[in-house]
């Protein structure tokens, strides 16, 4: 049986899932629970797709990033500065769709955790530059290695251009997105 994660722990139960036997409607490759429950409509969703596609990725993502004590947002954070040293909290806030409430108790963990540095911004005195430590250097290096494999692992089942292209097709929703809603910045 596989090990509990933590999107499995927070997502309600349900029963296990099988294919739909025979011929579907044309227009659907619908998906029924064995209560027979009819998933068609949801499942031409593009937000319910995304979603479960993010819940299979991150359940991955949470097991094999446990060792580094990493959460998605943080590796996200700390792969910014590595890959952006001197990035400010403004930046990484407008970069990963934070708000900056919400970064300041990461970046203050990280720093507890030895992992990153704070430094005066050469240009603007009010800011700090964050960078990554000696040990945050050597732990983002491993925890990309291991991002790196995993989405391998997860994304077996798509070649190599439908990968790229399933996640220029994500990027295009989430980038236009702010225009579609304009009370999110």
């Amino acid at each position: 049986m596989p090990e509990t994660t933590l999107a499995n722990t927070l997502r309600r139960p349900r029963a296990a899932r099988k294919t739909v036997v025979g011929p579907l409607p044309k227009s659907s490759a619908a998906i029924e629970t064995e209560s027979g429950i009819d998933t068609r409509y949801l499942e031409s969703l593009l937000g319910y797709n995304a979603r479960r596609a993010a819940l299979a990725v991150i359940g991955v993502f949470l097991q094999r990033m446990a060792p580094f004590g990493l959460r998605p947002v943080d590796f996200s954070v700390l792969t910014l500065i590595a890959h952006n040293p001197g990035i400010t909290s403004r930046q990484l806030c407008a970069a990963l769709d934070i708000l900056p409430p919400n970064l300041v108790g990461m970046v203050k963990s990280l720093d507890q955790r030895g992992l990153i540095e704070r430094r005066p911004h050469p240009t603007d005195r009010r800011a700090q530059g964050l960078h990554l430590s000696p040990a945050g250097q050597k732990l983002q290096k491993s925890a990309q290695a291991t991002a790196s494999l995993l989405e391998a692992d997860v994304a077996s089942r798509l070649s190599a251009d439908e990968l790229d292209t399933l996640k220029a097709l994500l990027r295009k929703v989430y980038r236009d997105g702010a225009e579609i809603n304009p009370g999110k910045s």
